[in-house]
């Protein structure tokens, strides 16, 4: 795992190599309890859950807020966490099985900094509005969906980091009337592709206005009806 990081530039230490082989323990481990991801080589969840979330924290500032929505497993928030503990994350999840398979994993690592949250995103924007430096969002859903409930929640100034796969670009073409609505504005594409081959990307969407109070909407209405 040491040598997959180094490639991608990453450089791990021993407490960072042990907390990382730990985490696929437990993963492994609460997987058979809960369903928690369709990767279970070890080689592809250092390389495909580990080493992927980790890539986003180059486009994280020192020191940063940062909320994760809809976390799953801990994806990318945990791996960001334990190569920056500089950075305060809250995990948020809707499913009170998946929060506490995370807290599990906080508990072993001895992580802090870092909490993890039972609830939705309509529902915790509504006391966190605008607060956190960042938004990170991984394989939760498509672009335009994703935006009206990660935006909300950044600061004026911030942004929102949403990790996708080889359609980035499609997505964002189909989100880019969302994005704008919800106050977002310069975004970039960062492409690139992981050691097996598999075709990701990166995209940062600048907050530049606030996002209007009745978003995101209640009622499951960023899924049946996103915003075009």
């Amino acid at each position: 795992m040491k040598e997959l990081f180094f490639r991608a530039g990453i450089v791990l230490d021993e407490v960072q190599e042990e907390r990382f082989l730990r985490y696929a323990d437990l993963l492994t481990e609460y997987n058979e309890k809960f369903n928690l991801t369709a990767i279970t080589d070890r080689r592809e969840i250092y390389e495909k859950h580990f080493l992927d979330s980790a890539l986003g924290g180059a486009y994280l500032s020192a020191g940063a807020e940062v909320v994760d929505v809809g976390s799953g497993a801990g994806f990318p928030a945990i791996p960001l966490k334990i190569l920056r503990p500089d950075l305060k994350i809250t995990m948020l999840d809707s499913l009170q099985k998946r929060v506490g398979f995370l807290n599990v994993v906080l508990q072993e690592l001895g992580l802090a900094g870092i909490e993890a949250v039972h609830g939705r995103a309509e529902d915790f924007a509504k006391t966190n509005r605008e607060r956190y430096d960042y938004a990170v969002a991984r394989a939760v859903a498509p672009l335009d969906v994703l935006s009206e409930y990660c935006l909300p929640f950044v600061k004026v100034g911030g942004a929102f980091i949403a990790y996708k796969g080889r359609n980035a670009e499609e997505e964002l073409a189909t989100a880019t009337r969302a994005i704008e609505i919800l106050g977002g504005r310069e975004t970039e594409v960062h492409a690139y592709a992981l050691p097996s081959g598999d075709e990701r990307a990166i995209l940062t969407i600048k907050k530049g206005a606030p996002t209007p109070r009745k978003y995101p909407r209640g009622q499951n209405k960023p899924r049946t009806n996103p915003l075009r």
